[in-house]
């Protein structure tokens, strides 16, 4: 299965700067901009490592061709904004949301053809079909699990107490516990 690609970044982070700060025990407004970028670093880092999608956004997946039924990485998978391929006639068209289905409750997702429909024939060519669609637990912090949401505070507080240089000494985000939080959100792919 191809990667799909973020067309949407979040519009928040699962964690706030002021969670991070209450976290590190920090006071001060001096590092907010770097205790920012460790949150994303960690959001990135456990989004790569359950294969889901934490805060809602919007997400892009090309096929070469139409399969029976489109899985959509990245789940848990809220809609689809588009289904679009490239005709035999090699222009680009828009399929109806009356012709397919979006089954997001199963993982990972899938949009399949409406009963009694198919999927049309498409030109034959790399890329010829881009499914867009929108994954995430929800629009608000909040709607991350709180274990996803503790991984990320503690893997912040790791990375801000070793990321100044690279140590040998010490791995960072060792412990078997913290990892284990993000274990019932692990999704692999089939």
């Amino acid at each position: 299965m191809d990667a799909p690609k973020r067309v949407v970044q979040p519009s928040i982070e699962p964690v706030t700067v002021s969670e991070a700060k209450t976290h590190l025990r920090i006071d001060n407004n001096v590092e907010d901009a770097y205790i920012a970028s460790l949150i994303s670093v960690a959001r990135i880092t456990a989004e790569n490592r359950t294969q889901r999608t934490f805060i809602t956004t919007t997400w892009s997946y090309t096929l070469d061709s139409f399969p029976d039924a489109i899985p959509l990485p990245n789940p848990p998978i809220i809609d689809a904004v588009s289904l679009q391929y490239i005709s035999v006639d090699n222009v680009l068209v828009t399929l109806s949301s009356q012709d397919y289905v979006v089954d997001n409750v199963r993982e990972p997702g899938w949009i399949v053809p409406k009963y009694g429909k198919q999927f049309p024939p498409t030109y034959d060519e790399i890329n010829s079909v881009i499914a867009t669609y929108r994954a995430g637990y929800g629009s608000l912090a909040t709607d991350v699990p709180a274990p996803i949401r503790h991984w990320i505070l503690l893997a912040v507080g790791d990375l801000y107490d070793q990321s100044r240089s690279l140590s040998s000494e010490k791995n960072i985000i060792p412990s078997n516990f913290v990892n284990s939080l993000l274990d019932p959100y692990s999704f692999f792919s089939p």
